[in-house]
């Protein structure tokens, strides 16, 4: 991605009008994949209730969230709907941080807000969501009026990203779990600021840096298909830059995103290569059919779809499993080597 311009408590998901629509909990048309969707919803219910009930007790247990080894193995295996705002609030320090400047967020809607911020965010609106039932049109703004005002509101509290494309999927999905709008500006804004620093920022150096640490993690982990990607400088640019720059959303199944949001906030970004890590392990076969970069990054578009990826509970099972150990310190240093090479291409 050459430029960034490319691209109340939680209760139990939203309530639809009529399943036989083909909408799912979230407020989605789901016409394709509809009938899969819901036979694996009939099974991970069951799931569900058993995580809900334990989670009930963790909590009564311990009210006050800490990070240990008992609440990570939660994580990873989901937080139910009624919990996750509490917890992602909790493990990404948003909600100290929220707490710590009451009426902040208030505070950044009453500014005098920049013309062209307005217009650009604006822009977006009726790009967000098109297919959820949620987002109206301008005649019926629905959770768009929520969106827009986080949106400004994180322009105003961080005028160096203002607003990159890509934000307004991430804020809609944190509205449309949260129900809350200043929750989900310091929900973004921990996103934004400390788990995925530089991402969003003009140069999107953040973001271009960890596009290079995936390829030379899949030198290591999947050799053969690290020596195919070595033919075509830049490939990673084109065929995983939407997979981080929107955390999955669009890429991968709502459910299964969210499960991937679980252990984001809690455990940090080597989620993201994990789970892309997992894609390409498990589709290793149909990458190495390829015989162009057109081939390639049709491959890379299709290896997300599939039974694998929506079966959110085995999908999250694999991504600590398939990829073998990776660990922050070899993040970090890969991170380092790989800002090194990019700041020292000539400009």
């Amino acid at each position: 991605m050459e430029s960034r311009d490319d691209l109340r408590p939680a209760a139990q998901p939203l309530e639809c009008s009529n399943n036989t629509d083909g909408i799912d909990p979230y407020g989605f048309k789901r016409q394709e994949d509809f009938i899969s969707y819901m036979e694996m919803m009939n099974e991970y219910v069951a799931v569900l209730k058993r995580r809900s009930m334990r989670w009930s007790k963790l909590l009564q247990e311990e009210p006050f969230v800490e990070k240990n080894l008992t609440v990570k193995r939660f994580v990873r295996k989901g937080v139910p709907n009624e919990h996750r705002t509490r917890i992602w609030m909790a493990a990404s320090g948003a909600q100290e941080q929220m707490e710590s400047k009451p009426g902040y967020y208030q505070s950044l809607l009453s500014l005098e807000h920049d013309t062209k911020l307005k217009e650009t965010i604006n822009t977006d609106m009726h790009r967000t969501f098109p297919d959820n039932i949620f987002f109206k049109g301008k005649d019926e703004p629905g959770l768009q009026t929520e969106l827009y005002n986080v949106l400004l509101a994180y322009g105003n509290h961080n005028p160096t990203v203002g607003y990159c494309q890509g934000m307004n999927f991430i804020a809609g999905y944190l509205i449309i779990i949260t129900k809350d709008e200043e929750k989900s500006f310091w929900l973004l804004d921990a996103l934004l600021g400390r788990i995925l620093p530089d991402y969003y920022s003009p140069a999107m150096l953040g973001l271009k840096i960890d596009q290079e640490v995936l390829g030379e993690l899949v030198k290591t982990k999947a050799p053969a298909v690290g020596q195919l990607m070595a033919q075509y400088p830049g490939i990673w640019t084109l065929v995983v830059s939407r997979w981080f720059i929107c955390l999955y959303i669009d890429v991968l199944p709502i459910e299964t995103v969210l499960r991937i949001w679980d252990c984001l906030f809690y455990e940090g970004s080597k989620v993201l290569f994990r789970v892309a890590l997992t894609l390409i392990l498990r589709n290793q076969t149909e990458i190495l059919r390829a015989r162009s970069v057109l081939e390639v990054c049709e491959c890379f578009k299709q290896i997300p779809c599939g039974d694998f990826t929506l079966d959110c509970h085995t999908f999250m099972q694999k991504i600590f499993t398939d990829p073998g150990s990776l660990s922050m310190t070899t993040i970090k240093r890969l991170r380092d080597e790989c800002r090194r090479q990019i700041e020292e291409e000539p400009k």
